[in-house]
């Protein structure tokens, strides 16, 4: 692989994320970290399995139109990932920004939700919604890090899926009181737009009015367990 690496981004127990070049353009190289606790082989096995599954999520969702980085190169036998670098600073970072307006994080929080919709309607949930894995630039919205997403046409996963940024937004950004609902309005009405989701080769993907539902359940019972 022709990557040059220039910066560490993150990391975590699975992999090394690494900016740098590949044949002269911006790119992202996710090298597989082993644990040692496996058996090498198994390992290997699992790794790789995840890898070639995020690579494929990532041609699906991007073939749809949704703003998530190409992939590039996969090596099975190195365990790297290369996919491109999306330009854009984290909405973690916009949300913190001293000069982010109550009018900004509407209209930002507004295209998140309708992002996050697009990408339900393909049947795919994310795993990690976290304000560090939205990228905002200018009035584009990018979805980055798949390597916990799946295919799903389980309404549970889905509000899961919400309930994980309504948790992040709350508790890392309380100075946004009612951040997920700016979310949800632009997740219901991108439905709106788009007319009822399509049935797809697994089944029929729950409608947004189905997902918000769940959503709202899912926070009941984390509160009444909690």
């Amino acid at each position: 692989m022709a990557f040059h690496a220039t910066q560490r981004l993150h990391l975590g127990a699975e992999a090394e994320v690494w900016k740098g070049t590949w044949f002269g353009n911006e790119a992202v190289r996710k090298q597989r970290r082993p644990r040692a606790w496996r058996h090498p082989n198994l390992d290997h096995r699992l790794g790789v399995r995840r890898m070639v599954s995020e690579a494929r999520l990532l041609v699906k969702i991007r073939r749809c139109g949704l703003s998530v980085p190409a992939v590039w190169d996969l090596d099975y036998e190195g365990g790297q990932l290369i996919i491109e670098y999306l330009p854009g600073r984290p909405l973690i970072e916009v949300l913190n920004d001293e000069h982010t307006t109550s009018e900004d994080v509407e209209q930002i929080l507004h295209r998140v939700g309708a992002s996050v919709r697009h990408l339900h309607r393909e049947a795919v949930t994310h795993g990690d919604l976290s304000t560090n894995n939205i990228l905002i630039d200018g009035d584009q919205v990018h979805l980055i890090d798949f390597g916990l997403a799946s295919i799903e046409y389980d309404v549970e996963r889905f509000g899961i899926d919400l309930h994980v940024l309504d948790e992040i937004l709350g508790a890392s950004h309380p100075q946004w009181e009612g951040a997920i609902d700016h979310v949800i309005e632009g997740y219901l009405n991108a439905e709106t737009i788009l007319g009822e989701a399509p049935l797809l080769q697994g089944g029929k993907v729950p409608s947004a009015t189905e997902v918000h539902t769940r959503l709202e359940d899912v926070r009941t019972r984390v509160r009444y367990h909690g």
